[in-house]
């Protein structure tokens, strides 16, 4: 037997954030393609961290996740989307969103599956339908504002189909899904009775008045839909990988089997830290400021590509911009985000790389504002050298 990956594993490259990042690393280039913020969390949750760690709370916590922060994002939900949750029985803790992703496709989905992802999508998805077994479906997103076709998306469902996974605040478009088009989502998973997986990572950042409504609060959509957020972008902590699941008992309890075997548990004293953080969060307004920062940061960068020559899509949600490069003599997205590393110095990502066959994706590229004024104002710079 040949030594060497697994089967699984063919057809896996390197994940298109780790290159960005490497070429934008070797040509000293403004890093504006992955999306992680490049200034500080705020003080509150790292005094917490602190607290968590001088009072010793540094052993393993419970598989499922520590008792006090299930209570506060049940609350939370309760809170913000109206639905009572059972802490105990319906939230499971897991290494940020990406883990919880992972671990819920492995647990919901057998070999032969199909599983319907909206294009253009995080590139984990499809990875991890695969490495189930699974067979991913893909119903396309049209610019400018990102709907899909009503009969392109119930022609995907089929007596193989087992899940659905939708991204709302979306990432890479910004789109924000309305109730229109989650009860039409509703309706197809009740009628081929599919479970959902539901990112919402992005539910806290909404720029234009936006509202974020989860899909598991659609009707008849409780039973059958697994939430997903995390710590990471709502608090600038991409780093402590501190995200969760929200699921009925029967869709946790599988969860939590593939879960246990994964991480078993995740860091204590950040757990300990988001617990406080998000209590302190509610009370000080925090969630507020967060929506006006970014709309700075968003209004800024927006003035910066408009200046270079760009047109933009719109975006409601997330920290992202995509900018439109189709005027520009470049034969992909790829060749143009490769050439404004080397040449230019800015770094951003080309979107084909979230579509099943890149041909087929409209020429843009991804620009993350969550950086520092100081970061984007570089980028500004560089840019403008782009100017029409």
């Amino acid at each position: 037997m040949a030594v060497g990956p697994a089967r699984r594993l063919q057809g896996f490259g390197t994940s298109i954030f780790t290159e960005i990042t490497r070429l934008a690393v070797e040509h000293g280039a403004v890093n504006l393609g992955q999306g992680f913020p490049d200034f500080p969390a705020p003080a509150f949750v790292k005094e917490a961290a602190a607290r968590a760690i001088a009072a010793d709370r540094n052993q393993y916590a419970p598989a499922p996740g520590l008792p006090r922060l299930q209570q506060e994002l049940a609350a939370r939900f309760l809170r913000q989307q109206g639905r009572a949750v059972d802490a105990e029985s319906e939230i499971t803790v897991a290494a940020g969103a990406t883990e919880a992703i992972f671990d819920t496709v492995m647990a919901l989905v057998d070999p032969g599956d199909e599983v319907i992802v909206f294009e253009p999508y995080y590139d984990a998805y499809v990875p991890d339908i695969q490495m189930a077994g699974g067979v991913p479906r893909v119903v396309t997103l049209r610019p400018p504002d990102w709907t899909f076709d009503a009969d392109e998306l119930a022609a995907a469902f089929s007596p193989r189909t087992k899940m659905i996974i939708i991204n709302t605040p979306h990432n890479p478009t910004g789109k924000v899904f309305s109730p229109a088009e989650l009860d039409a989502i509703a309706a197809l998973c009740a009628e081929h009775d599919v479970v959902a997986l539901s990112d919402e990572v992005y539910s806290e950042i909404l720029l234009d008045g936006a509202r974020h409504v989860s899909l598991a609060t659609r009707p008849g959509m409780w039973e059958r839909t697994v939430t997903i957020d995390s710590m990471g972008k709502t608090f600038s902590v991409t780093g402590w990988k501190i995200g969760w699941t929200m699921a009925p008992p029967e869709l946790t309890a599988a969860i939590r089997g593939v879960h246990q075997f994964v991480t078993f548990c995740n860091a204590t004293p950040f757990q300990e830290a988001a617990a406080d953080a998000l209590r302190i969060a509610d009370d000080t307004g925090y969630f507020d400021e967060l929506r006006r920062d970014y709309t700075t940061r968003r209004d800024f960068l927006a003035g910066a590509l408009r200046a270079a020559g760009f047109s933009l899509l719109p975006a409601h949600g997330s920290y992202f911009l995509l900018a439109d490069i189709s005027h520009l003599p470049f034969a992909d997205d790829a060749a143009f985000c490769s050439h404004l590393i080397r040449k230019i110095g800015v770094a951003a990502i080309p979107p084909s790389v979230f579509y099943a066959d890149p041909k087929t994706a409209p020429r843009l590229a991804r620009f993350c504002f969550a950086k520092k004024a100081q970061t984007l104002q570089a980028a500004a710079q560089r840019l403008a050298v782009l100017q029409p």
